[in-house]
């Protein structure tokens, strides 16, 4: 069952021939392979930086069916950058809220966002492929603008080589094949990457011997928009545990937790999806399914994310269970981590050892990320008798107690990564414990006009808080944005001071362009400042 919509509206790039199909090979500086959320998100961030960029994709647009439907602040804060977030935002259903059953109770709710002075709420619903329409809308603005981005459906990599300064590429499409070269080849090919296959590259981890069934339906319902999760759900054949949450267009995803040893075929019968639908949503309830399948899940990485002139991103190199929406969330902070390092590395302006720190900073998100989903999973499916009396016991508790509500786990939330203690972090020379620390991405705050992240484009910033900086346009050929606040007009709602200066009375920041910290001070000059930014920049770093 699939809902025509994503079939046909969102056939994006359809295919086309290119003239230099019977031509020598062209070379290209980067070629990325995967149109999904991290391919396109990759791609428009290099080619807003200026690096052509070149996407082949087996299909015509985005996939069947919903998929991943929650992103998380991080996700939109990158998605405003990319200049898609607002349309995200309009379409998406808006949550920051969920509730946690065991059996008919409730145990206890939860709010994801407690503070204010974030434009982006704490996540959205919102199907994969909008998500991914979204990306692509905006590429081709970019185009009109001159943007150097090529994306080419029904163009599928079926052969590569690295030979020396580049990959040699077979291409197929349905005039034949062609060949390609890559100075830069990113693999965002999905979970069963071919380009993982073709060389030869394991992808080690742990496999759940659990069953979920999916099933999106579209209905008219009271339900609030929150995410609602159920241990032991009180619904008929609703299996160990159940999840609800809205999408937009009166869609609703379910979750039902099946077990390991089922019939697949059995399951996915419509009678019995529907069987276990209307003991959830109560007799009578009117809905049409809109897509259905069942899934098993892992919690793996590739060893290494970088191999010489092929880099992984995205589910090509980590997977997680989608409990803790972690997949899609933790791609695209892959994809903005790695787009500011390999366009500095193309224009010449860092040293390609730069892109060994994107493989050693997003393999420390993906194994936070992996013990994360794997504590989950272990919650969800207690592996013995005396852990479900444990987890029964957290969630009895819980009802009453607060000390026991963060022992409760259905799946923790994605947040962004902090890069504590790795290769790219400056000095921590800021006098009290401001929550902003080098590692960290910079938290979002209003201001007088408008909201902080906003201030923040995608290249190197020294953002001075109540205090002058050293006026640095560039250190060796890379530009150096400055951002001054004078927080007594700036930061009315001391939101800037609270989370940026704690007990200090003035702070410098540096800023990698993916707005994480790269040092900070109280006061910082020029020299300083340089020696910072060449530590960001991989020069002299140990990797």
């Amino acid at each position: 069952m699939v809902d025509i919509r994503y079939d046909l509206a969102f056939k994006l790039y359809p295919y086309e021939p290119i003239a230099t199909q019977t031509q020598p090979a062209q070379r290209r500086p980067v070629v990325i392979v995967g149109g999904g959320p991290v391919g396109m998100a990759t791609a428009l961030d290099l080619g807003r930086k200026g690096t052509p960029v070149l996407v082949l994709d087996d299909h015509e647009g985005v996939g069947q069916g919903s998929r991943a439907i929650c992103f998380a602040k991080r996700t939109l804060e990158i998605a405003d950058r990319l200049g898609a977030g607002q349309r995200m935002r309009d379409k998406g259903v808006v949550w920051n809220v969920g509730r946690v059953f065991h059996g008919p109770e409730q145990v206890f709710e939860f709010n994801l966002a407690p503070e204010g002075g974030h434009k982006n709420p704490a996540f959205i619903n919102l199907q994969q492929p909008y998500f991914e329409k979204f990306l692509v809308d905006e590429i081709r603005v970019a185009q009109d603008e001159g943007v150097p981005i090529e994306i080419r459906g029904r163009h599928a990599l079926t052969g590569l080589e690295v030979v020396g300064d580049h990959v040699r590429l077979e291409v197929d499409t349905p005039d034949g094949p062609y060949q390609l070269e890559a100075d830069w080849l990113i693999a965002c090919d999905g979970a069963r990457s071919p380009i993982r296959d073709m060389m030869g590259l394991s992808f080690d981890g742990r496999v759940f011997e659990d069953n979920f069934l999916i099933a999106d339906v579209k209905m008219m319902a009271d339900f609030p928009t929150e995410r609602w999760f159920w241990f032991e759900p009180p619904f008929k054949d609703s299996g160990q545990s159940a999840l609800l949450h809205k999408q937009p267009d009166d869609i609703w995803r379910i979750d039902f937790q099946l077990g390991w040893d089922i019939d697949r075929a059995k399951e996915l019968r419509e009678d019995n999806i529907r069987a276990r639908v209307d003991a959830m949503l109560g007799e009578g309830a009117e809905y049409e399914l809109e897509w259905t399948s069942i899934y098993t899940f892992q919690c793996r990485r590739m060893a290494q994310f970088r191999h010489d002139r092929v880099i992984f991103a995205g589910d090509s190199a980590h997977q997680v269970s989608p409990f803790g929406a972690r997949g899609a969330n933790s791609g695209v902070q892959d994809a903005e981590n790695l787009a500011w390092k390999l366009d500095l590395v193309v224009k010449g302006l860092a040293p390609d050892t730069l892109l060994d720190s994107y493989a050693q900073e997003r393999a420390h998100g993906a194994d936070e990320n992996i013990l994360n989903s794997t504590r989950a999973t272990d919650f969800l499916t207690p592996k013995s008798e005396m852990s479900k009396r444990f987890r029964n016991a957290v969630l009895e508790l819980a009802r009453d107690h607060a000390f026991a509500r963060p022992l409760v786990n259905s799946g923790r939330l994605s947040v962004p990564c902090v890069y504590d203690g790795l290769s790219l972090n400056g000095p921590d020379r800021l006098d009290g414990p401001a929550r902003t620390r080098v590692g960290a991405p910079c938290v979002d705050a209003t201001l007088a006009d408008g909201f902080l992240l906003d201030r923040l484009p995608g290249q190197f910033v020294v953002l001075s808080l109540d205090v002058d900086a050293p006026q640095i346009e560039e250190v060796d050929g890379v530009p150096i944005h400055h951002v001054s606040l004078d927080l007594s007009v700036d930061d009315p709602n001391d939101m800037v001071r609270a989370r940026y200066l704690g007990d200090a009375p003035y702070a410098i920041y540096l800023l990698r362009p993916d707005q994480h910290v790269a040092a900070r001070w109280n006061t910082a000059g020029a020299d300083d400042i340089r020696a910072a930014l060449r530590i960001a920049l991989g020069k002299g770093a140990e990797i």
